[in-house]
């Protein structure tokens, strides 16, 4: 089927496409905005902070969306008539399972799983018609790898794996490939969060965090810079990826190398 969407000058470029992003007013969301709006997309800014997604929106070009991802009606009130889709939105509780509090966990899982669910319901048929599209799920290396404490965060990453997959197997004969990118640790205000908080607790300074909590085991020590990130997503969704679907590419310092 022929593309009504594909743009007509430099087709190194994402010019006429329109993206999604969820969780995009910092961190890692942020960077994939800025980093597609740059290639030309016109990106649809979700996040539920308000002044945040409006200023980037600004910014960039975009359009912004306030809306609480763990909200169902929410969701579907975002736009579907999309070519990209970045679920990106996330967030995490550290404790032991038997402490592990039944609403937080599935809160983590309505915004980690279900709305990213409720999001590709609406928008792939858009991408189906038009014989292009590209799903990005940001993962972890936790929908790889598990950790302790962390049973909400793993599970739902384990999922969007799995939901990643089952999209690509769906779409692949419509032009549309999903795939995940499965970062370790990023700089982001989560994890500096995490940092800050395991500092204060363990008695030890930051640094010391970083390279002997957060990347014990992680060959390289360092923490994963959003933009990063980004050109990762930014690459799945340009030239020479058609064929990669239903993959987790893993950006994770050689953690699972282990």
């Amino acid at each position: 089927m022929q593309n009504s969407r594909t743009p007509e000058h430099d087709p190194r470029t994402l010019a006429g496409r329109t993206a999604l992003v969820t969780g995009a007013a910092s961190g890692i969301g942020l960077a994939c905005a800025e980093a597609l709006a740059a290639a030309g997309a016109r990106v649809h800014v979700v996040d539920k902070a308000g002044d945040a997604a409006e200023s980037l929106a600004k910014r960039i070009g975009g359009t912004a969306w306030v809306a609480d991802l763990s909200v169902a009606e929410e969701v579907d009130g975002l736009p579907a008539d999309v070519d990209i889709v970045v679920n990106n939105a996330g967030l995490q509780h550290v404790a032991p399972v038997h402490e592990f509090p039944p609403d937080r966990f599935a809160l983590i899982h309505r915004v980690m799983v279900e709305a990213p669910f409720r999001v590709l319901r609406r928008t792939l048929p858009g991408m189906y018609e038009r014989g292009w599209g590209r799903v990005v799920n940001i993962s972890s290396v936790h929908g790889l790898r598990a950790s302790p404490y962390k049973s909400a965060y793993v599970s739902a990453k384990h999922a969007l794996e799995g939901l990643n997959k089952v999209v690509a197997l769906e779409a692949a004969p419509h032009g549309v490939t999903s795939n995940c990118v499965s970062p370790g640790y990023v700089r982001t205000p989560l994890v500096e969060d995490q940092i800050a908080d395991q500092a204060r607790s363990h008695g030890i300074s930051e640094q010391e965090v970083v390279g002997r909590v957060l990347l014990e085991r992680s060959a390289l020590k360092s923490l994963i810079e959003p933009g990063d990130v980004a050109e990762a997503v930014l690459w799945l969704c340009g030239p020479g990826t058609a064929h990669i679907t239903g993959s987790s590419l893993t950006m994770d310092g050689g953690w699972t190398a282990n």
